[in-house]
């Protein structure tokens, strides 16, 4: 069973993650020398209660990006409607290269027919380059400007 850590190590580290301060400011503002501060840092209850709250963070800023992630999506499909060739361009490749496990999973194809009927060979190990994304982004958008016209 780990032991308690005082209410000046807690208010410390609840400080330290506030973000408002500093490191030597938090220590300073609760009286806490450099010396005492590395010798919590030596201490098993201390590094776990710390790297418990680091984990903790690391946990809500991914549940924050995750609960914007389909917004950020929809906001680079609406970019590729502009007027505008180069964000049309670069909403694209922001779209081809975003995060892969942001990306919808392709399922395997179950049968070698299937594979032939798709016309493809391991379309699970498909990729592409910058280049060839910026050719076919050129021809969709000269495509999308004849349609225009």
């Amino acid at each position: 069973m780990s032991k308690q850590l005082t209410k000046r190590q807690l208010a410390v580290i609840e400080d330290i993650f506030s973000g408002e301060l500093g490191e030597q400011a938090v220590l300073d503002k609760h009286k806490v020398s450099k010396k005492l501060y590395n010798k919590w840092q030596s201490d098993v209850n201390f590094i776990e209660h710390f790297d418990g709250r680091i984990a903790a963070a690391y946990r809500q800023s991914t549940a924050l990006i995750a609960s914007y992630a389909s917004l950020a999506a929809a906001k680079l499909i609406a970019l590729t409607n502009t007027d505008k060739p180069e964000v049309v361009r670069r909403a694209c490749l922001d779209i081809i290269q975003s995060d892969p496990s942001l990306r919808p999973q392709v399922p395997k194809p179950r049968t070698q027919d299937t594979k032939q009927d798709l016309g493809v060979c391991g379309l699970e190990s498909f990729s592409i380059t910058e280049q060839t994304a910026g050719k076919l982004l050129a021809v969709l958008a000269e495509e999308k400007t004849i349609n225009k016209l």
